[in-house]
């Protein structure tokens, strides 16, 4: 028996050298997988798409401070923070990155060309110049557009006003995604027969006095996915409402600020799908080689109390469609 015991730990000797040897003269474990989130800033429809990204893992069976560590960075509205924050996800080894917003991803993006990034919300990547291509990424980044569904959206507006003259459309000129959404609509107003007024704003400090110009020349407002605008819908609100006239934003949280309607991207499920693709990519899976994917058709969401408000004939149709299938705020 002693002898038995002599050979066994002989055994695993040999075992552990032969290990140290193969590794190169390391002792390799087997770390905990370690996800970066980088968000631009908070609003609510930015801490959806948190929300819905970390559910998600959850129930993938990942579970922060268990088997997977979540570091999250977020810059708080200050764009000079990203390029540190992202230097620090990339320095602290993650294995994968979640950008939350264009400017997010791009500050990701420039700090690295290896450790994989899933984008989320980014209108159009390739715009964005994050991706070769949205269909064949190519490189070690994939993730999810929030592509706002302009056409369904720009047809709400003329439901709520058949006697629409001229449309204004309001923009940060610094945000891709913003501008990416922006030439969206001016594309399907053209097409629409829709006399649309544009309007750009650098910072949320220009929104009062911009907004107050355009809407001197406008009958309605619409604003396309843009993160700046979001965060400051408040004073969108305030002097939309004041001149008696509506707006039209691409967010279900915005509408619930003040917007009257819309067809909105389900920021929540926005998170779901870039969980589902990170974890696609801590199995194996490769960002070249995984498609942008896109949300094709919006939740409808009303906010029948602002509708009210400003006097408008609310579409039956439509009430009804947000009522069964998506949200009323009243």
């Amino acid at each position: 028996m002693k002898r038995m015991y002599t050979l066994i730990a002989l055994l695993v000797a040999f075992l552990g050298v032969a290990f140290f040897t193969e590794s190169g003269g390391q002792i390799i474990r087997q770390r905990t997988p370690k996800v970066g989130v980088l968000t631009l800033m908070h609003h609510p429809a930015l801490d959806q798409i948190y929300r819905g990204y970390i559910d998600e893992l959850g129930r993938e069976g990942y579970h922060n401070g268990k088997n997977i560590k979540i570091e999250y960075q977020n810059a708080n509205g200050d764009q000079s923070n990203l390029k540190t924050m992202a230097g620090k996800l990339v320095n602290d080894n993650c294995n994968v990155i979640f950008g939350i917003t264009t400017p997010a991803a791009q500050a990701v993006a420039n700090s690295t060309t290896k450790t994989p990034i899933v984008l989320g919300a980014v209108t159009d990547p390739k715009s964005a110049g994050l991706v070769k291509d949205n269909r064949h990424p190519g490189g070690n980044i994939s993730g999810i557009s929030d592509q706002a569904p302009i056409k369904e959206q720009l047809t709400l507006v003329k439901e709520f006003l058949p006697h629409l003259r001229t449309l204004g459309v309001i923009y940060t000129s610094s945000d891709a995604s913003a501008v990416a959404g922006y030439h969206q609509i001016k594309r399907e107003c053209r097409r629409m027969g829709i006399n649309l007024k544009a309007y750009s704003i650098a910072n949320s400090n220009d929104l009062n006095q911009v907004s107050e110009q355009m809407l001197q020349q406008v009958d309605a407002v619409v604003v396309p996915t843009d993160n700046t605008i979001a965060g400051a819908m408040q004073t969108l609100v305030k002097n939309t409402n004041a001149a008696q006239k509506p707006v039209f934003p691409a967010a279900a949280t915005m509408v619930k600020q003040g917007g009257v309607a819309t067809y909105s991207v389900n920021q929540y499920q926005l998170g779901v799908r870039g969980a589902k693709m990170t974890v696609a990519i801590l199995k194996g899976k490769k960002p070249a080689n995984m498609p942008i994917e896109y949300v094709r058709h919006g939740d409808p969401v009303l906010n029948l109390k602002q509708a009210r408000k400003l006097g408008l004939h609310v579409p039956a149709r439509f009430e009804h469609e947000a009522k069964t299938k998506g949200a009323i705020y009243q």
